[in-house]
């Protein structure tokens, strides 16, 4: 069953949809097909990724499906210990957790399956036997509407709770989240200069940044759609300097307003591999959660890439842990509606592990 992931509605469609499949006598299979492997990757990979380079890839076979980094879209400037590689693909995987729970797949994960194979992040094996509730398809409604706006936020309202956004007791519950205060942010924009001063002669990365920021090309990058004018870009002071960007047809019209967003980090306990995949996932749990109670959102990596901006982070959240990743939320503005960023064909991402009836070895094809 082949379903598009373009045109997402409300709670209703996603019921709806889900008990369409069980009519079908889908729930009865123990495994999922193709189709089913196929709708859940093109979810998996509505997923926010450093640059929107989408460094995944994935591999269904008997045994289940696996996800692996893609080290041809490896950010090798900005990202040169594969830190934000892996976290982009942590929240891949649980895009694909949440997608699969709305469709009564229970995803059973094991992270780091293979000893001496950093590329081979997770294992999944889906069993149909999930209840999902209502949250589950507000949740699934969330994965196509969240974006990453880099513009500013208003203050997030008092009826949102963003602290129950993390610890569902899935291993991402280790991740801890720390709200930071409006004075904070002063310390804030004082890494994020440090950052970019750092990075400005830096001709490697401004080429790097270059490339994919602010052009449009169908694999992947932010378009110039999804990036601030440097009018906008100066009321945000902890975001990331881009390129400025060159639209086509007008820019984003609305009353100049100050950011007042919460940003808050999410820190590890140390600084490994897994680490950084856990925080991925939970950065996605985030994101999403926030997404479905109607607020804006925007990853923030930036200020952990160096040594001297990352221990200033670090002092804000004292006995917090290593930090990964920020995040601004706050409530939308109003004003032109973000274009969507461009996404990998599932095509180019999953591919399918057939036995070879010669040698009973394995090979893998794309589909």
């Amino acid at each position: 069953m082949a379903l598009s992931c373009t045109v997402l509605a409300g709670r209703q469609w996603w019921a709806a949809i889900a008990s369409r499949w069980d009519e079908r006598g889908e729930k009865m299979n123990d495994n999922p097909d193709s189709a089913v492997v196929e709708m859940l990757v093109e979810l998996a990979c509505r997923a926010p990724s450093v640059h929107n380079s989408q460094p995944w890839r994935w591999v269904h076979s008997e045994h289940g499906l696996d996800l692996f980094t893609d080290r041809s879209r490896l950010l090798g400037a900005i990202d040169p210990t594969e830190r934000q590689m892996v976290l982009s693909c942590g929240a891949a995987l649980d895009h694909l957790c949440t997608a699969a729970a709305a469709f009564r797949w229970t995803a059973d994960v094991e992270p780091m399956p293979t000893a001496g194979a950093p590329d081979h992040l997770a294992r999944i094996r889906l069993t149909h036997d999930a209840h999902p509730r209502s949250h589950e398809f507000d949740l699934l409604s969330a994965i196509n509407r969240r974006h990453s706006d880099r513009r500013a936020f208003g203050p997030v309202p008092d009826n949102r709770i963003p602290a129950r956004y993390l610890g569902r007791g899935d291993g991402t519950d280790q991740v801890r989240a720390t709200f930071l205060s409006a004075e904070s942010k002063q310390t804030l924009a004082t890494a994020s200069r440090l950052s970019a001063s750092v990075r400005k002669y830096d001709a490697t990365y401004q080429a790097e940044i270059r490339w994919w920021a602010g052009h449009s090309f169908r694999s992947g990058g932010i378009p110039p759609e999804a990036l601030t004018d440097r009018a906008e870009a100066s009321r945000v002071q902890v975001g990331r300097e881009f390129p400025e960007p060159h639209r086509i047809g007008g820019t984003h019209t609305r009353e100049p307003v100050n950011d007042e967003s919460t940003v808050v980090i999410l820190g590890t306990a140390s600084d490994e591999r897994l680490d950084w995949l856990q925080c991925g996932r939970a950065m996605s749990a985030f994101l999403l959660a926030a997404t479905a109670d109607g607020l804006a959102t925007c990853p923030l990596t930036h200020m952990t890439e160096q040594s001297g901006s990352r221990r200033l982070v670090e002092s804000l959240a004292p006995g917090r842990g290593v930090p990964q990743v920020l995040i601004r939320i706050g409530a939308p503005m109003t004003g032109s509606p973000l274009a969507p960023t461009p996404r990998r064909a599932v095509s180019s991402v999953l591919s399918v592990a057939a036995r070879s009836t010669a040698r009973g070895s394995r090979r893998t094809t794309p589909l």
